[in-house]
């Protein structure tokens, strides 16, 4: 078993109060325009706190988080994932990437069991987001998983296709459907029955995380499974009707439709069937992966349950084993920052509202889900409301702020770690004045935060996973487009001491990224930082 107990630094003065990190998800550091929702909005403390001589800046995208090249944007999974894990592992579309490229996804146990399943004369069902945001999937993936299934002779395969509209454009779903369309419509005539079956926004179908909202899963459940939703004759039709219905709608809200033909649903999941959820990301994954697995399952009436050979692109909790069967092997996070801390007896407290809770223990944990030790870590979430983000932009970060407060006050834990998830949640509405409101409500909270940290004498760390807020709209010819998506623009890396003795300094570090801050967390809590961690951002200058 691997030794995780840390060693005392040398010379370092413990702070009387704790290390207390905040991630304000979402907001990085942008153009400094009108389009730069953190600029134009108010924020007086962190205009202070980005004069701090203990401040930089972090590259939180790309390769410097696991992803495959630097055009690729971060997300919060992979940024709390390189937060907690302290160094970079493969991430997501990489792990997809290599695995497609070696061809071990089609030599692995989960492939064959779905060949025989086809073979037998079942139908083959791929459910996941169509668009190239490479956050949850990739297109270029459904792709090759359709060319492999029409290699292996599966006669028959049936597409569940949700659209994105926010890690891409807010209407960008026909850039996706129409080729997706055509290249069925091109491979039916070889022989190979090949069609979109459903679909529906990935805010309202089935991509509900946390559970904090079934209704969204059911929906899903009811259209992919079931055949049960409003009937188009393609998915293009759906579309296309949606938007002349209501021009204000976004891809990621439209409902749930069926393709049908003659009021028969084309792609209903039926027994001996093999489904496969070709999203990589797990947050968003794991609640229907339930739904298809569980036998004992009581979030919603399912009404009829196949039996189906079920399969994720990853397995999305490794701890809870979901789903059993998965066509790519997780990355193996080992030695995270949280076993190290709870070997050496650092008490933590992890607290977040339920948009974001899993970040800080579950990706921030190396997917891990529960307490690696539930007698120094105590884990509190906080429960988001069920309403769009734009309507109520300041969310549950009072609430976060007020449990906060109250740990730092209590001297119970000598680690705390939060997440506002504000920045990121209202940025993705596209919506001006609530992205303002969403950044301006992190500055109220974070002001209240640091007054409490400074009274207890402690040291507080302030970051962000990455950008998105720092862009609410990009123009060209004139016209402005709402920025919906994250952004690849630097965050913020800033430690405020109020009183620990220790004389830090920036660290002069050729490369700066999420990676260096566990590290920097140990330096801060008093730890020389395990060998293979990244460096920190600090040195101990006493």
């Amino acid at each position: 078993m691997a030794d995780y107990n840390l060693r005392q630094l040398p010379g370092y003065k413990p702070s009387p109060g704790p290390v207390v990190t905040v991630i304000m998800d979402g907001i990085g550091l942008g153009g400094g325009d009108s389009s730069d929702g953190v600029r134009v909005a108010y924020t007086p403390v962190l205009d202070r706190l980005l004069t701090e001589p203990l401040m930089t800046t972090l590259k939180a995208h790309g390769v410097a988080v696991g992803l495959p090249s630097d055009d690729d944007m971060g997300n919060s999974e992979v940024g709390h994932n390189a937060l907690g894990a302290g160094r970079v592992f493969s991430q997501g579309a990489k792990l997809v990437n290599e695995a497609f490229a070696s061809g071990s996804l089609f030599k692995g146990a989960a492939w064959r069991q779905i060949d025989e399943r086809c073979r037998r004369g079942g139908t083959l069902h791929l459910i996941g987001l169509v668009s190239d945001g490479n956050v949850h999937s990739h297109i270029t993936h459904l792709y090759r998983l359709l060319e492999q299934s029409r290699e292996d002779g599966f006669g028959r395969v049936r597409i569940h296709g949700l659209l994105d509209g926010r890690d891409v454009g807010q209407k960008s779903a026909l850039d996706y459907f129409q080729p997706l369309e055509q290249r069925c419509r091109e491979l039916s005539r070889t022989g190979y029955d090949c069609c979109i079956a459903s679909g529906g926004g990935r805010m309202v179908t089935t991509m509900d995380r946390y559970e904090a909202d079934w209704s969204v899963v059911r929906r899903g459940w009811q259209a992919h499974v079931l055949g049960r939703g409003r009937q188009f004759g393609s998915a293009v039709e759906a579309i296309e009707t949606s938007y002349r219905e209501d021009p204000s709608l976004t891809d990621q809200y439209m409902d749930a439709f069926v393709v049908a033909d003659n009021g028969r649903p084309v792609g209903t999941i039926e027994d001996g069937d093999a489904v496969i959820l070709f999203n990589f990301r797990g947050d968003r994954a794991i609640e229907l992966s339930r739904a298809f697995e569980e036998s004992d399952f009581q979030a919603f009436d399912r009404e009829r349950v196949p039996d189906v050979f079920f399969a994720g692109m990853m397995e999305y909790d490794g701890d809870a084993k979901i789903p059993a069967n998965f066509l790519v092997e997780p990355p193996a996070i080992q030695g995270t920052l949280g076993s190290y801390l709870c070997a050496s007896g650092v008490s933590s407290l992890a607290v977040s509202e339920t948009q974001k809770f899993g970040h800080v223990t579950y990706f921030w944990n190396g997917n891990r889900t529960g307490y690696i030790d539930n007698s120094l870590e105590n884990y509190v979430e906080i429960e988001s409301d069920r309403i769009a983000f734009d309507l109520r932009p300041w969310m549950k970060a009072a609430e976060i702020t007020d449990q906060a407060v109250a740990a730092v006050i209590s001297g119970k834990y000598r680690f705390i770690r939060l997440n506002y998830p504000n920045g990121d949640m209202v940025g993705h509405t596209g919506v001006e004045a609530a992205i303002r409101i969403a950044v301006e409500t992190v500055d109220l909270c974070l002001g209240r935060l640091l007054a409490a940290v400074e009274k207890a004498r402690g040291i507080a760390v302030i970051t962000a996973d990455h950008g998105n807020a720092d862009c609410m709209w990009t123009e060209k010819n004139g016209r402005r487009t709402p920025m919906v998506a994250h952004t690849r623009n630097p965050v913020p890396f800033i430690v405020k001491d109020f009183g620990s003795g220790n004389e830090f300094a920036l660290n002069p570090l050729e490369r700066r990224g999420l990676t260096n801050v566990a590290a920097t967390l140990c330096l801060l809590l008093g730890y020389q930082p395990p060998a293979q961690y990244d460096p920190p951002l600090l040195r101990l200058r006493n």
